[in-house]
């Protein structure tokens, strides 16, 4: 599989594609309104504590107060007599432990997204290349996907030579074969970035941010560019700097793979990415043989839902449904990634007779899911025939960061049928028949009802009224406002 990245850095927004065989499987956007908050450190000043809830709001500055829940307290922040309630490890003795007005130094864990105010934890960590570092620890944890005995003993031994008794490391997946040289490196680097962030800690006014890891740069290099991508494709020449800038001090070998993108056509276009980035707000996805999956993101969950479409297959239809549901699998699992979907999913694939049949649907969309870098779950079929996912949430998904909610159905999807609004204002028109008799009536409504009222006038026969319909481009579709047409009086509430 050749893997590359491709980055468009725009003025307004910044954007970066994953392609696995020229095919788009990851987008990361960063905007210039929306940046990226997962990381970044904050001084902020404790607003309220709910001992009934176990946790704390913390204003760190932005527009909703972050939450921070009673065990993610960091301990070590606390004086003696602090530590020892902490230690009985109730979470309704919050209020002994943070009173309101406090400062506090926390990280963002979760984004804060629609109602909900971020979540923070006062347990911090700095991510590297190859390690985490996380101050006030002592473990070191590597990565599962390490499985090499001889290389984890390897590690371990490395990392205690060069770390601090009250410094803990987590080992990311891409450090196989790294010498000690290079985690050396990286660790003194890491360290001074700390010491500054101490230091700052200390004399930022609260509400303040005090560490910004989201540099588009930093991330690429820390989280996305390593060994397993053969090119990356850049189409500003300082953000190419920056990148090799970086990777001289922890992975110069990479550097050769950095190409400067100097076309007249805008990056996307030529690489055919534009296109397909169109299709990740379509709910329904059609696979290779004609079947579709439809996906329907809410608060709560996202379903994901299977169907044969056009499919019927060339022998029996046992046969036309695990095909439909293989293509299924594998093309789900592609869009959780490409949309970057997380929480409660559910995956309604089409009712399978054969268990051999459910258990190769089950391993093909564990297998498709295994390049994902989010941390997720996948549970086998339920009773129901549902396959249900959980996944780590870090960031608003794509569509919300590309959309907003509609202003007239308030996101659920539907709106009042046209006829449904005329019938509610021909009731509404009764109702009142004795408030409004011989009043000429001018009623308010959205241009699209009053078409349809104009070609089905028919629903007002039985009124007594004069009645004038006109159109309103700033009221709702499915709201109307009734005046006296000679006073201009209102009468909708009355």
């Amino acid at each position: 599989m050749f893997n590359e990245l491709i980055v468009n850095y725009g003025q307004f927004e910044k954007r970066i594609a994953l392609l696995e065989d020229s095919r788009l499987v990851e987008l990361f956007a960063e905007k210039k309104e929306n940046q990226i908050l997962v990381g970044n450190i904050y001084v902020g000043i404790v607003k309220n504590v709910l001992p009934g809830m176990g946790a704390a709001f913390i204003d760190i500055g932005l527009s909703r107060t972050a939450f921070l829940h009673f065990t993610d307290i960091n301990p070590m922040s606390l004086n003696k007599t602090k530590k020892k309630i902490f230690a009985k490890r109730k979470s309704s003795d919050i209020g002994k432990v943070l009173t309101v007005g406090q400062e506090i130094v926390v990280q963002v864990k979760k984004e804060p997204i629609l109602k909900k105010g971020a979540r923070v934890t006062g347990k911090l960590s700095i991510p590297g290349k190859f390690l985490v570092f996380m101050p006030g620890e002592k473990k070191v944890a590597i990565s599962r996907k390490i499985s090499s005995v001889t290389e984890r003993t390897r590690i371990k031994k490395i990392l205690k030579k060069i770390k601090d008794k009250d410094v803990g490391i987590i080992v990311r997946t891409d450090t196989e074969s790294i010498n000690e040289e290079d985690f050396n490196r990286e660790y003194i680097g890491i360290e001074r970035t700390w010491k500054l962030i101490n230091k700052q800690a200390k004399h930022a006014k609260p509400p303040a941010c005090i560490y910004d890891e989201n540099d588009l740069s930093y991330s690429l290099v820390r989280d996305i560019f390593n060994s397993s991508i053969e090119r990356m494709v850049v189409d500003d020449k300082k953000m190419r700097n920056k990148v090799i800038s970086k990777l001289k001090k922890i992975a110069p070998e990479l550097i050769s793979r950095i190409e400067l993108y100097q076309e007249d056509s805008p990056i996307f276009n030529a690489y055919g990415i534009e296109k397909e980035i169109g299709n990740i707000f379509k709910s329904r996805v059609n696979l290779p043989s004609g079947g579709n999956i439809t996906i329907q993101q809410t608060e709560a969950l996202v379903a994901i839902d299977v169907n044969t479409g056009s499919f019927t297959g060339k022998d029996n239809y046992e046969d036309t449904i695990t095909k439909t549901n293989m293509e299924a699998a594998v093309e789900s699992a592609l869009q959780i990634r490409l949309r970057d979907l997380s929480g409660i999913m559910v995956i309604d694939f089409i009712d399978m007779k054969n268990e051999k049949d459910r258990d190769n649907v089950y391993a093909t969309l564990k297998k498709s899911l295994k390049m994902d870098r989010a941390k997720h779950q996948i549970y086998p079929f339920s009773p129901l025939g549902l396959i249900e996912i959980s996944r780590k949430r870090t960031r608003p998904s794509l569509l919300l960061s590309y959309s907003e909610q509609c202003p007239h159905c308030h996101g659920t999807g539907r709106l009042l049928s046209r006829d449904s609004i005329t019938v509610q204002i021909s009731r509404w028109l009764k109702r009142a028949s004795y408030f409004i008799k011989k009043e000429d009536i001018t009623i308010k409504v959205h241009k699209n009802v009053k078409k349809f009222i104009e070609e089905n006038p028919d629903f007002f026969d039985d009124i007594q009224n004069s009645i004038k319909f006109v159109s309103d481009s700033e009221l709702d579709f499915d709201k109307f406002r009734v005046f006296s047409t000679k006073t201009n009086k209102e009468f909708t509430n009355e």
